[in-house]
Formats: structure tokens, sequence, C-alpha cells
């Protein structure tokens, strides 16, 4: 399956969106505890997470959106692009934030893209993320 063209002329050179259960991240987090956040969730991450009265919806929607990154640079998860290259963090009015680092740089550059556009929503059993990259 081949993902959509992006029309010429656009600024956008990327987009992905990515679904998950709530009850996969717990059942993660109780099967794998310290080891499945440490190799999927920065530490920042993390810690905003952990902050919240219950932290599986609020990490299933930074696992979407990491999902959500590998498929708006065509890579998927592997040597190119990792669960570590990207982190989503907060700005002034809370909105979520996608950062890149490692070899999502590099890609970032060869899609001819600046930044990443991203939206982030969860309920109690599930949780999605859309991103797009975007060029200015």
């Amino acid at each position: 399956m081949n993902p959509p063209e992006i029309p010429q002329g656009s600024n956008v050179v990327g987009v992905g969106i990515d679904q998950i259960e709530v009850s996969r991240i717990r059942e993660s987090l109780e099967k794998h505890g310290d080891h499945f956040l440490n190799k999927i969730f920065s530490v920042g991450e993390q810690n905003y997470c952990k902050d919240k009265a219950d932290p599986a919806p609020c990490l299933a929607a930074r696992f979407a959106a990491k999902e959500a990154a590998a498929k708006a640079f065509v890579t998927g998860f592997g040597p190119e692009f990792g669960w570590l290259d990207s982190e989503v963090s907060n700005g002034s009015k809370g909105e979520p934030i996608l950062s890149f680092n490692g070899n999502a740089l590099a890609l970032l550059e060869q899609k001819g893209a600046t930044r990443a556009l991203i939206s982030l929503t969860h309920l109690e059993s599930v949780a999605s993320a859309i991103v797009i990259l975007i060029s200015e």
C-alpha cells in the first residue's frame, strides 16, 4: 500500500495518523514497567504523564504520536527512525509540540520539512494522534 500523493506546491510533505487502545499501554506498563517506559518514552514524556491521575491515556497518546510520525516519515520503526527520535512536550498554553532528535532530524531534512504539526486526543479506552510534516 502506497501513501497518498501530496499535491505539488503544498507545504505539507508528510501525514501520519495512529490510534491505540489504552489497555495495550496499561498492560505493557504492568508487564514490563520501566523497561517499557525507557524504551519508548523520553524522561520528559514519562514525567509529564506520571503526574496524571492515570498515566496510561497520556502515554497512549504519545505512543500514537510516535507511530503517526513514523507514518509521516514513511519509514516505520527501525534503524531510520526509533522510538526515542521524537518527543512530545507541551507549549505555554498546554498545546502538544512534537520535536525530533537523532535520526529524525536527518529524516526531516530529507523530506524537505522544517517542523511537525501534531494533535492528540484520548478517552478512557482509546488514544489517537495525527502528525503533519510541513516546510515553511
